[in-house]
């Protein structure tokens, strides 16, 4: 930046109060950056249907943009509308899914598809909110990002970005996780939403989130808001959103089975349909050394055990689990090991299944091995 520039910036006047900031002054601010900075070329912007809108929006939750446009262009060419993706086999959207992780998504996605055909006729509630909002894995935000980006109707938003900016904005206390600082937050987002342009509105806030306002870093002197933002006259535009008070994050152990035949091919096993990767296939997996020898004896009492593999280590959100990959032998997969929750697969060929990333992992370098 320019000496002179610096002067002007250093010449701007005091924040107003909040009550002289009106919400028309707020959208005018963002709309002009959006009209020469905003992101207008990213996949899910061609043809804003419902459908590709709210694919979008499920992939991005929890997920940087970087990783979820492969994912999504994809997704799209195998399952280009909601029929697709309706009438097709979990496991084909489970192994599209892989790596993405938070799979419950892929689960909620498949099964609300499957309403929207049955119960809408493959048309999506998107008369209002609340409609929209009773498919599974579907809240508030996510459900006005659908409406306000596909064009249909005025509907305010509050996903991580635009916390971020509103509470940096007004220098709102408290974690957004406690329901007043919630509410607060969802009062200031519905002020700010427009009644024109509310799906270019809808995109600068999560734009100014993801691209000016960041978690650390933020490029203050090139946002639109700047010279009333209150967070940063204070200098502490870092300390908002507060966090979530931290607990001690436990680690958890487990030993996963790598039995492989002579052939090459690997048992895996269906997960639960909740819990822990619910519904993806997986290695077998053993809370200790003893429960793992208890299986081998009932279901291949000749497998052959080999050293174990180092452990290493998968993290949660709330947790973190530490894998010992154990491999053992046998000649021939076992008589009847094989039924509808267990296969046997040939780790070099992996198309059609739905696999958690560190299986998926183990899988590849037993291929290469």
């Amino acid at each position: 930046m320019t000496e002179a520039s610096l002067d002007a910036v250093s010449r701007r006047p005091a924040p107003a109060s909040e009550s002289e900031l009106s919400p028309e002054w707020f959208q005018r601010r963002v709309l002009d950056w959006f009209d020469h900075n905003g992101r207008t070329h990213l996949p899910w912007q061609r043809e804003q249907t419902p459908y590709r809108v709210w694919v979008s929006e499920i992939m991005l939750q929890q997920t940087q943009v970087a990783t979820v446009i492969g994912y999504f262009e994809r997704f799209m060419a195998r399952f280009p509308d909601v029929f697709a993706l309706a009438s097709a086999p979990i496991d084909e959207v489970l192994h599209l899914w892989t790596g993405l992780g938070y799979y419950a998504r892929a689960r909620n996605l498949h099964r609300a598809a499957k309403i929207v055909v049955e119960q809408h006729g493959g048309h999506f509630p998107v008369e209002s909110v609340e409609a929209l909002a009773e498919l599974p894995g579907i809240g508030r935000s996510t459900a006005g990002a659908v409406i306000s980006l596909s064009g249909n109707g005025r509907a305010a938003i509050l996903d991580g970005n635009v916390k971020r900016v509103l509470s940096r904005f007004h220098a709102v206390e408290g974690w957004p996780g406690r329901p007043a600082v919630e509410r607060r937050l969802w009062e200031l987002a519905e002020r700010y939403t427009p009644q024109q342009r509310v799906g270019d509105y809808t995109q600068v806030m999560m734009d100014i989130g993801a691209i000016l306002c960041t978690r650390t870093k933020p490029a203050c002197l090139l946002c639109p808001l700047e010279d009333h933002c209150e967070a940063h006259r204070r200098g502490e535009e870092t300390r908002f959103p507060e966090s979530k008070p931290r607990k001690a994050v436990p680690r958890r152990h487990t030993r996963m089975l790598l039995l492989c035949s002579d052939d090459g091919r690997v048992l895996l096993e269906r997960r639960p349909a909740s819990g822990l990767w619910g519904g993806l296939w997986g290695l077998p997996q053993f809370d200790d050394e003893e429960q793992l020898d208890d299986w081998l004896d009932t279901y291949a009492p000749r497998a052959e055990r080999e050293p174990e593999w180092a452990p290493f280590i998968h993290v949660f959100t709330h947790f973190q689990l530490e894998i010992l990959p154990t491999p053992a032998k046998v000649a021939t997969p076992p008589y009847g090991i094989a039924d509808d929750e267990r296969r046997w697969i040939d780790p070099r060929d992996l198309s059609g299944i739905g696999l958690a990333a560190p299986v998926k992992k183990l899988l590849e370098r037993l291929s290469r091995d």
